[in-house]
C-alpha cells in the first residue's frame, strides 16, 4: 500500500561424513542452496573461527515461531558488522549451540544441540525443536564461541484438544524512518501467547543520513533501497536491530506473512515459473531473517511457501495467508478505479492463487475450532469511496477481487464455519468491519468479523488517512469504527465464549518511551457474528 512519507531436530542422530555430504546434497537439489541450516555438525568436525575484530554476535537478537504441541522454531543470525556484505562473519559455516530450558537461568535443559550457521544463509539458523510438552512457557538461548545470546521465552501450543484461552497481539507497517517502535515496547509488557506479524516488516526504500525521524546518523551504504540481495540483508539488519522489537521477538512465539514493501510497493506475484533476481533476493534475505521453518527454504527458482496453519488446540485455526506471491494484476484496474464485472470472474484475477485458495476453502470446511483465525495482510472488507452514485474503490484490497473474497464468505455460510474472524494490516488505519456475504447486497446478513489494526510507526504522527477515509464512512455501514490516524498494535483474548479486541495505541512515534492507551475495545460473542464496541 502506497503511504504519504514524512519527509535439528533435537533428538536427531549425527549423521556419518558420507551420510551429511548426501544430505546436503539433497537439501541443494530441492532448494537451490548449497545446504540446509539446520544439519547437526559432527562433534569437532566444524571448528568456530574467530569473528572479525571480536565483535558481539548477536546484535540481531533471537526469536521464536510457528510453535506446535510438541516444539517451536528457533532463530537468530550471526552478524556482527550490521552494515558489511558478509555481516562481518567468515565464509565458511560455523557451529551455533542452542540451548532449551524449563527456567530462565537455563539451569533445567530439556533440549539441546548444535547446529550450522551457513554463509549462503547468511549464518542465520532456524532450529525446529520437537519433543516438548504442549501448553508450555520454555526459555531459550545461543551461543557462538565465547558469546552467548539474551535468554528468550518461548511457548508450546496447547494439547490439540484443549479448548482453554488465548492471547495474541498483531501488528504490521514498521517503516524503521518513520519513528521509534514504541508500540513494541509496550506490545512487549503484554501477557501473550503469541505475535502475529501481518507484513511490511522493512520496507525497500533508502535510508536518509539522519535516519528520518530517529535523527540517527546511518551510514553511507544504506542511502540507496536495497536491490541485491547483500542490501536486503543490510535492511533486516537495520529493523532488527530495533532494541523494542527485538524484546518483543524474544518474550513470545511469532506467525509472519509479509506484504508488499519486503519486495516493492503494491507489487503482485502472478506466479508463472519465472521470478526476477531482485526478488529472489528480497524473498531470500526474509526466510534467513523470520523464525520460519525449513518448509519456507526457498526454492531453486526463488520462491517459498509462507502460507500455513497454526492450532490453538481446539479453541481457534489460525489460518495465515500469502496475499503477494500468487496474486495476479487486479482485473478492474490499479489502484483506486471503479469496480467492473470481471472483477466477479474467479478466471480473471485471484489474491491467492488456485492452490492456496484450495487450501484455504478446505481447512475451513474441516475446521473443528471454537474460533476460526484469518489473517491477511490487506484488508477484506469492503470500503466504497464514492456511494451510491459511484462505485469507486481500491484494488489492492480483496475489493479488487471480489471473486476470491466471496469463494470464502461463501465457504463460512455452506461449510456453517463457526466463528471466522479476519485480522489484517497494511492500511496505517484501524477498522472493525462487519463481513457481509454479499458486499453487494447491502441487505445480506453478517457472517464474519474483520479487525484491521494500524502501523507499529509508518506515516509517523502524520494526519493521513483520517482525513481521506473519514468521509467515506457514512457510505460504508458495515465499518463499525474507524480510525485514520494513530499508531499501535491490536491485542486479542479469545475463550470458548467470547473473543475481545482492545486497539492499542501510543501518542507518538517520535520517542521509543511513549506509553500505549486502549483506544477503543470490541467483544465477539460464539456464534454470533459481528463486533460490539464495549
Amino acid at each position: 500500500m502506497e503511504y504519504h512519507s514524512v519527509t535439528s531436530p533435537a533428538n536427531a542422530p549425527a549423521l556419518s561424513a558420507l551420510n551429511r555430504r548426501r544430505f546436503l546434497v539433497g537439501i541443494s537439489a530441492v532448494t537451490g542452496l548449497a545446504a540446509f541450516s539446520q544439519v547437526p555438525l559432527e562433534g569437532t568436525a566444524l571448528a568456530a573461527p574467530p569473528i572479525r575484530g571480536g565483535e558481539y554476535p548477536f546484535k540481531l537478537g533471537i526469536a521464536s515461531g510457528d510453535p506446535t504441541p510438541d516444539g517451536v522454531v528457533l532463530w537468530t543470525r550471526l552478524v556482527p558488522d550490521l552494515f558489511s556484505p558478509d555481516g562481518g562473519m567468515p565464509s565458511r559455516p560455523v557451529p551455533v549451540e542452542w540451548q532449551v530450558a524449563l527456567d530462565e537461568r537455563m539451569r533445567k535443559v530439556v533440549r539441546h544441540g548444535t547446529v550450522s550457521a551457513l554463509p549462503e544463509l547468511a549464518h542465520s539458523v532456524h532450529v525446529e525443536v520437537e519433543g516438548l510438552e504442549p501448553g508450555r512457557e520454555y526459555h531459550y538461548r545461543f551461543r557462538y564461541r565465547n558469546d552467548a545470546s539474551e535468554v528468550g521465552r518461548t511457548r508450546t501450543a496447547p494439547h490439540e484438544h484443549s479448548m482453554g484461552s488465548l492471547s495474541f497481539a498483531f501488528a504490521s507497517c514498521q517503516d524503521w524512518t518513520h519513528g521509534f517502535y514504541s508500540a513494541y515496547r509496550n506490545m512487549a509488557e503484554e501477557n501473550l501467547d503469541l505475535v502475529i506479524h501481518l507484513g511490511d516488516y522493512v520496507y525497500e526504500y533508502g535510508v536518509p543520513a539522519d535516519g528520518g525521524m530517529r535523527k540517527t546518523a546511518m551510514p553511507d551504504v544504506l542511502r540507496e533501497g536495497p536491490q541485491d540481495l547483500d542490501r536486503w540483508r543490510m535492511q533486516y539488519a537495520l529493523y532488527k536491530s530495533d532494541p523494542d522489537l527485538q524484546r518483543t521477538h524474544a518474550r513470545f512465539p511469532w506467525l509472519v506473512t509479509w506484504d508488499d514493501h519486503e519486495f516493492q510497493n503494491d507489487y503482485v506475484g502472478d506466479y508463472d515459473g519465472t521470478i526476477s533476481t531482485s526478488r529472489v533476493a528480497a524473498y531470500k534475505a526474509w526466510y534467513e531473517h523470520q523464525p520460519v521453518r525449513g518448509r519456507s527454504l526457498p526454492r531453486r527458482d526463488g520462491s517459498l511457501k509462507l502460507y500455513g496453519r497454526s492450532n490453538w488446540g481446539r479453541l481457534a485455526q489460525l489460518d495465515l495467508l500469502d496475499t503477494r506471491q500468487y496474486r495476479t494484476a487486479p482485473p478492474c484496474g490499479w489502484g483506486e478505479a471503479p469496480a467492473c464485472d470481471a472483477g466477479n470472474d474467479p478466471a480473471k484475477g485471484s489474491m491467492l492463487g488456485a492452490t492456496q485458495e484450495k487450501w484455504l476453502l478446505k481447512g475451513l470446511h474441516e475446521s473443528q475450532a471454537r474460533w476460526n483465525v484469518i489473517a491477511t495482510s490487506v484488508m477484506m472488507a469492503r470500503l466504497d469511496h464514492d456511494g451510491p452514485t459511484g462505485d469507486i474503490i481500491w484494488h489492492d484490497a480483496w475489493d479488487g477481487f471480489p471473486a476470491s473474497r466471496k469463494a470464502i464468505t461463501d465457504t463460512f455460510v455452506s461449510a456453517k464455519v463457526r466463528n471466522p474472524v479476519m485480522v489484517a494490516g497494511d492500511w496505517h488505519s484501524t477498522f472493525v468491519n462487519d463481513i457481509k456475504s454479499d458486499f453487494d447486497r447491502p441487505e445480506s446478513p453478517v457472517v464474519a468479523t474483520e479487525f484491521v489494526g494500524t502501523s507499529i510507526s509508518t506515516n509517523g504522527d502524520d494526519e493521513v488517512y483520517g482525513p481521506y477515509y473519514g468521509p467515506m464512512m457514512k457510505w460504508n455501514p458495515h465499518i463499525k469504527f474507524f480510525d485514520g490516524d494513530r499508531r499501535g498494535y491490536v491485542t486479542c483474548e479469545l475463550n470458548a465464549h467470547e473473543w475481545r479486541t482492545d486497539l492499542r495505541m501510543v501518542p507518538t512515534v517520535s520517542r521509543a518511551d511513549a506509553a500505549a492507551k486502549t483506544f477503543a475495545s470490541f467483544v465477539v460473542e460464539d456464534r454470533r457474528p459481528g463486533a460490539v464496541r464495549i
